[in-house]
C-alpha cells in the first residue's frame, strides 16, 4: 500500500491549484488543534489513509509511519483483549505525539495460521504487507512503549542496513533448552529480553522473510522462541549479532523506549481447580502439597500410605500418554470432586498453586484452554504447537470436555503425550495458550537476568539441585497473595 504521505507530495507536485490543497489542509490542522477531543478522534480515525478523502490528513504526519509494531498476541480472548488495550494505548499516544502513526499489528490476527506466533513463519507476510516500513518492533502484551523515545533510538540506525536491537541477556551456563549452545562460553553469545521488546530494520527482515522460504531450519522444534530467533538471525556469524540499546527496559528509567508490567495480572475470578500428578516423591509432600486442593497421585499401583490411585495403564519408560488420557477421562466422572481446571504435573515438577490459582482468574473456564509453556514442532512447515508437560499442562473443563468428546487418543500408551495432546488440540482448532511462567527446565537453564522480570509458577528436574531449596527460593511467597 503506498504511504499517503508520499502519495500527497506527489499529487501537489502535479497539481495546479497548490494554495487551495494547503489552505485546506491547514484549516483541518487547526481545526483538531484548539479542539482537543476531536483532535484525538480524528487522529485514531485517520490514522491510516485508504482513498484520497484522507488524503490532506497524511500530510500532517510523519516518522511512525514508517514502523510497524507487532504486539505478540494470542487468541484466548483474555490475551486478545489485552492486546487490543496495548493497541488503542499506543494509538492513543501517537495521536497526542503528532508524529504520525505506527502500523499496529496484533499477531493472532495477522494470518489464520496459529504457528504465527514463532514469529519466523510470519516474517513473509509481514515483510509482503509492510513494504513501505522502514523498522519492526516486537513487544508482548504487557510491554508498554514510548513512541517519542522510539523515534529518538531508531535515528540512530540506519533501516537500510541490517539491524537487530534490543535489551541483551546471555546465559550463565551451557543450557539444555539452547541445545548447549556455546557451551565453551554461554555469555557470549547475546540475545534479546522479550519482555523488553526487540526491533529488526526493514532491510534484515526482507532478507530473513526470503531465507526462511526455501532454508529449512535446523530443528524441527520451538523451544526458547527468542533465543531460536537470535541464532536464525546471527547464521552462524554471517548474520549481524544483537546489538544492545540500552533503552529497551524492562524496569523503568528516564530514557526508556519500553518497560514492562507482569506476566503475573490481577484479575477477578476465583478458579477451582484439580491437581494429578502421575507417580510421586517425597519432594512433592515438602513443597507444594500444602497449597493443593483436590490432588490425586497416579501410578501403576494403588498405594494408601501415599495415596496413590491406579489407572489401569502401566508405567512406561518414556510418555505417558495412556495414564494423560486416563486422567482426562477421570476427570470428567463422577470420581472426583467436579472443579473448573485440570493441571496435570510430573512427580518431578515444582510448582507454586497460589501463583498458578492468581494467574487463572483472568481465564474463563467455560472456555476452551489449554494452557502452560508452549513448544513448537515443525511450525515453518505448517507443524502443531504443544503445552510442554513438564511444566505443567492446565486444561479448563471445556477444553477436556471437548478433547474426550472429539475423539482423540493415543497411538501408544507411551507416547509423549503433550505433543499427542497438541495435535488433538489442532485438529480441534483449540488454541495454545502460552505464559512464559511456566518451565520446563531448572532455574539455572534460564537466563536469571530473564527470570527476574517474573513471577515464576513452575520449574522442572531436580538434576543437581536441591528441589526444596528451588522451591522456596524461586517459588515459595514470604508473604502469598490472597488468591481465593
Amino acid at each position: 500500500m503506498v504511504q499517503c504521505s508520499t502519495f500527497l507530495k506527489i499529487q501537489l507536485r502535479s497539481g495546479s491549484k497548490i494554495t487551495i490543497l494547503y489552505l485546506i489542509t491547514l484549516f483541518i490542522y487547526f481545526n483538531c488543534y484548539f479542539w482537543n477531543i476531536q483532535k484525538t478522534l480524528f487522529f485514531l480515525f485517520f490514522s491510516r489513509c485508504t482513498s484520497l478523502n484522507f488524503l490532506f490528513m497524511c500530510m500532517l504526519f510523519s516518522g511512525l509511519e514508517d514502523v510497524v509494531l507487532v504486539i505478540q498476541s494470542q487468541r484466548n480472548s483474555f490475551h486478545a483483549q489485552r492486546g487490543q488495550q496495548r493497541r488503542q494505548e499506543i494509538l492513543q499516544q501517537a495521536a497526542e505525539l503528532g508524529q504520525g502513526f505506527p502500523f499496529v499489528i496484533l499477531l493472532h490476527e495477522l494470518s489464520d495460521y496459529e504457528g504465527d506466533w514463532s514469529i519466523l513463519p510470519a516474517l513473509p507476510l509481514l515483510s509482503d504487507s509492510y513494504r513501505s516500513a522502514s523498522w519492526f518492533l516486537f513487544i508482548e502484551e504487557e510491554t508498554r512503549v514510548t513512541l517519542a523515545a522510539l523515534l529518538q533510538v531508531l535515528s540512530r540506525y540506519e533501516a537500510t542496513k541490517e539491524w537487530f536491537l534490543g535489551k541483551r541477556i546471555h546465559d550463565i551456563e551451557a543450557s539444555i533448552i539452547h541445545h548447549y549452545a556455546f557451551s565453551e562460553d554461554p555469555s557470549s553469545f547475546g540475545y534479546p529480553d522479550p519482555a523488553a521488546g526487540w526491533a529488526l530494520s526493514a532491510a534484515l527482515l526482507q532478507r530473513l522473510a526470503e531465507r526462511i522460504q526455501y532454508e529449512y531450519l535446523k530443528s524441527d522444534f520451538t523451544i526458547d522462541l527468542i533465543h531460536e530467533i537470535a541464532l536464525y538471525i546471527w547464521e552462524e556469524g554471517k548474520g549481524p549479532k544483537l546489538t544492545a540499546a540500552p533503552e529497551f527496559c524492562t524496569e523503568p528509567r528516564g530514557n526508556c523506549l519500553t518497560t514492562f508490567t507482569s506476566y503475573l495480572p490481577n484479575c477477578v475470578h476465583s478458579p477451582t481447580f484439580y491437581t494429578s500428578l502421575i507417580l510421586t516423591v517425597p519432594v512433592v509432600k515438602a513443597t507444594w502439597e500444602a497449597d493443593a486442593g483436590p490432588l490425586e497421585y497416579y501410578s501403576d499401583v494403588a498405594d494408601s500410605s501415599i495415596p496413590t490411585v491406579s489407572l489401569g495403564v502401566p508405567n512406561t519408560e518414556r510418555g505417558h500418554c495412556g495414564k494423560t488420557f486416563a486422567i482426562l477421562k477421570r476427570f470428567l466422572s463422577n470420581a472426583v470432586p467436579k472443579a473448573d481446571w485440570l493441571l496435570i504435573v510430573d512427580d518431578d515438577t515444582l510448582i507454586s498453586l497460589p501463583r498458578l490459582r492468581r494467574l487463572l482468574r483472568c481465564y474463563d473456564p467455560k472456555e476452551e484452554v489449554s494452557l502452560g509453556e508452549r513448544y513448537g514442532y515443525g511450525l515453518v512447515q505448517n507443524g502443531y504447537s504443544y503445552t510442554t508437560g513438564g511444566g505443567g499442562m492446565v486444561l479448563s473443563r471445556a477444553a477436556v470436555s471437548r478433547i474426550i468428546s472429539g475423539g482423540c487418543s493415543c497411538y501408544t500408551d507411551d507416547a509423549p503425550d503433550d505433543m499427542v495432546l497438541g495435535m488433538c488440540l489442532k485438529t480441534l482448532s483449540i488454541p495454545i495458550t502460552h505464559s512464559p511462567l511456566f518451565h520446563q527446565a531448572r532455574p539455572d537453564d534460564y537466563s536469571e537476568m530473564r527470570l527476574s522480570s517474573q513471577q515464576a509458577i513452575s520449574f522442572h528436574k531436580h538434576w543437581n539441585v536441591d528441589p526444596v531449596a528451588v522451591y522456596k527460593h524461586w517459588l515459595q511467597d514470604t508473604h502469598p497473595h490472597d488468591e481465593l
